[in-house]
């Protein structure tokens, strides 16, 4: 084995070949959707399936198992791995909304849009590349911004496939990889792990633990399935029990993913039920949560995490603070009708960063639009589970950071500052090393989101304000989803690239993106800074 520095070249064969791994599991996940439209008679969706996962499969398996390399991948491939296999599973996965929209006869899309409604159907939004690319983004990043807007009019394959785009990125696509496919050493594991998640080791090896990851994952999707598919039963007894069984198979995909997508045209609002609103509220709440943390406590039989573990107890928290505060802000407004109600759901949607929506936000007053996006989008919830934002253990490292630096000041010099934080005893410099690390995040983070705000202000529609812009980028940027109607299929395509970005770097964490642009405009060679 060479240890030398890798030539770019090299470099690029590393990237392309880890990369056609993830093109190979998308190729062979692409053909359940194709299934679901056959079962529903939907030949040219089927169609279009079929052929994007023969596509994926050949493009896989000419990059995976035709390119070889004598190096070790280093740190940084692994994050330009991240940062552009991500980017090159949303191409690949844009193409079944494009093929579709293309294949698909005009009188036969037609036939998607709902009995007793006569506008067209949103399956010709996708024949707009950029359209098809933002929808891929959306799902795979579990935001849940779409460009379908009559979402039940694109056909229940497309509809399907949307939520299974995000049950896909919701544990991470890259983890998803390894559970299934061989790699080349353990430090390619390592590292392609490490570059997604939270690298913690869970099990004996990588694989296992990604293995295990994604076992407790797929196990929580489905507890949430059977149990929207049962509430759902007691709460709407004549809601027919094949939309029941289809929204909950959806719902409960793009609820434990954080995703948001749904097959009502209102989303939640769509059952116009308050049980309904109290029902979906579980799936949101278990999916805001660490899947490290579900291992442990599932597999691993660690149970005393449950009433210790940081981040979930102060999740829990937060989501009963801010329902509250929010709620009252909403009523103080004057500005909502049921403000409780509204306030309750809306914000455990916001920091679980699932996006299902019963209130427009573009009515709210400025004060609960800014609550909203500073104590939910940009906190996010447990780092390790299957949101954005900046996470609620990095708001907490700064916290305890801000105490800690505070309480310096009474400590003698001969005295050794120990900090607790998160169930360990630090040492000043270990905590200094936290600190410095959410801190830098938050900075770049929110670097990102003012440009966001500020290219949204100056390219949204007429109507909208400051607040608006704010809450839109935000919702982008930590893989939200709630929307107060800024994106829509003919917004600015400045805005609309705009926002893929931040899609894109907000599920990234930000940083294998700026390792990305690093690379490409830079090289690899250190550099003096």
């Amino acid at each position: 084995m060479n240890f030398f520095h890798p030539t770019r070249f090299d470099s690029v064969k590393m990237v392309s070949r880890q990369i056609g791994g993830l093109h190979i599991v998308l190729g062979y996940s692409l053909i359940l959707p194709g299934l679901v439209s056959l079962l529903y008679a939907e030949f040219f969706s089927a169609a279009g399936f079929f052929i994007s996962a023969i596509f994926a499969l050949l493009m896989g398996h000419l990059s995976y198992s035709k390119i070889t390399t004598q190096h070790e991948p280093l740190s940084y491939h692994a994050m330009m791995v991240a940062s552009l296999g991500w980017l090159s599973i949303v191409l690949m996965g844009a193409i079944p909304f494009y093929l579709i929209a293309w294949i698909t006869p005009a009188d036969i899309a037609q036939q998607f849009v709902p009995q007793g409604s006569n506008y067209p159907s949103s399956l010709y939004f996708f024949r707009n590349p950029l359209h098809a690319i933002f929808e891929s983004m959306s799902g795979f990043t579990t935001t849940g911004l779409s460009m379908a807007t009559r979402e039940p009019s694109i056909g229940r394959g497309l509809l399907f496939y949307r939520h299974y785009t995000q049950l896909l990125g919701g544990a991470g696509f890259i983890v998803l990889t390894l559970s299934l496919l061989k790699q080349s050493s353990g430090k390619t594991s390592f590292l392609m792990y490490t570059a997604e998640s939270t690298g913690e080791w869970l099990q004996s090896t990588v694989i296992e633990t990604a293995r295990s990851i994604w076992k407790v994952y797929l196990g929580l999707t489905l507890f949430c399935i059977v149990f929207l598919i049962v509430g759902t039963y007691l709460l709407l007894p004549d809601y027919p029990l094949g939309n029941n069984i289809f929204d909950a198979i959806n719902h409960g995909m793009a609820g434990m993913s954080t995703g948001g997508f749904s097959t009502l045209d209102d989303s939640i609002a769509g059952y116009n039920s308050f049980g309904m609103e109290l029902l979906h509220l579980l799936p949101m709440i278990l999916g805001s949560m660490a899947l490290p943390f579900y291992v442990k406590v599932i597999i691993n039989k660690k149970y005393d995490l449950i009433w210790k573990d940081l981040q979930t107890i102060s999740l829990i928290i937060l989501f009963i603070v801010g329902s509250i505060v929010l709620s009252v802000m909403l009523n103080f407004s004057g500005k909502i009708s049921e403000p409780f109600r509204v306030g309750l759901f809306q914000f455990v949607s916001a920091l679980s960063t699932t996006g299902w929506q019963t209130s427009d936000a573009h009515q709210w007053d400025s004060a609960s639009v800014f609550f909203i996006v500073m104590s939910g989008m940009v906190v996010g919830s447990a780092f390790g589970a299957t949101v954005g934002g900046l996470k609620i253990i990095r708001v907490l490292a700064l916290m305890k950071g801000v105490i800690w630096r505070i309480n310096s000041f009474f400590v003698s010099d001969n005295s050794v500052n120990v900090v607790r934080f998160n169930q360990q005893r630090l040492l000043p410099e270990e905590a200094r090393k936290e600190v410095s690390s959410a801190a830098i995040f938050t900075f770049v983070y929110m670097v990102f989101l003012m440009l966001g705000t500020i290219v949204s202000y100056y390219t949204m529609d007429a109507g909208f304000g400051l607040k608006d812009a704010l809450f839109e980028s935000a919702s982008a940027q930590g893989t939200v989803g709630l929307s107060c109607g800024i994106t829509h299929p003919e917004m600015s395509t400045t805005l609309e690239i705009t926002y893929i970005l931040q899609m894109w770097a907000g599920r990234l964490e930000i940083i294998p993106f700026l390792v990305l642009v690093r690379a490409v405009v830079f090289g690899t060679k250190p550099r003096i800074v």
